[in-house]
């Protein structure tokens, strides 16, 4: 087994220039990323996995948020995902996705997003389910 260092914040944050501008509330994570022209697919707009990968900080935060509130300690990892594109991601635009735990039992949290553009435009909601490991012993 090799040793794994976690890296706070994980290098695909700050591959994307991800940054969290809010987690004040236990279950729900805002975060903000400039859709970059490195992101762009063929047709010119963000490459959907872009905002999948998003979503997943986003969501996966919220759900590490949750569990905190409850005075659980661990981590949580995807299990599954399911991304709805709904308009196209403009290069150059600043996206904002809001994560929230919409269920969250002793082993599987289940949030959903949503990711918008700066003009207001819904580009993507993702659901997904993400397995809640507890450190204590």
């Amino acid at each position: 087994m090799t040793d794994v260092t976690i890296t706070v914040p994980p290098h695909c944050d700050v591959t994307l220039g991800m940054r969290c501008v809010d987690k004040s509330q236990p279950g729900v994570t805002v975060w903000q990323m400039a859709a970059a022209r490195s992101f762009a697919n063929v047709t010119g707009v963000v490459q959907g996995g872009f905002l999948t990968a998003m979503a997943d900080t986003a969501m996966g935060s919220a759900a590490h948020t949750f569990a905190r509130a409850a005075g659980r300690k661990g981590y949580s990892s995807s299990i599954e995902a399911k991304t709805t594109y709904l308009a196209p991601a403009r290069v150059g635009a600043t996206l904002e996705c809001t994560a929230r735990v919409v269920h969250g039992g002793r082993r599987v949290i289940f949030a959903e997003a949503e990711i918008v553009d700066d003009q207001g435009v819904s580009v993507a909601r993702v659901s997904a389910s993400y397995l809640f490991t507890s450190t204590e012993r």
